[in-house]
């Protein structure tokens, strides 16, 4: 299994903001076939070093991962997370 997880920091720190970047991200549930599990946390310490939003995705393979990259609801959240978001990280790594 592959694991996604990408953590974001908004240009708006507002809780309407997170509030409406984590209602757009799981969105995405049940709409992608390859997507096995999506969790979407917002922030609760709100430390200097926090990231706002974390988002955790887990796959069947890096095919699986691939696919739900390209696909059409995946690339429609993209465009939004990339308009309100001032900085992304990512890790992807393999698990059980």
């Amino acid at each position: 299994m592959i694991t996604h997880i990408v953590f974001f920091k908004l240009k708006d720190r507002s809780r309407g903001s997170f509030e409406k970047a984590r209602d757009v991200l799981l969105g995405m549930k049940g709409r992608i076939p390859q997507l096995r599990h999506l969790e979407v946390g917002l922030d609760v310490l709100h430390s200097q070093r926090s990231y706002d939003i974390a988002l955790v995705t887990k796959f069947d393979s890096m095919e699986e991962l691939e696919a739900y990259q390209k696909h059409p609801v995946h690339i429609e959240v993209a465009k939004y997370m990339t308009s309100v978001r001032k900085y992304a990280v990512a890790v992807d790594y393999e698990s059980e």
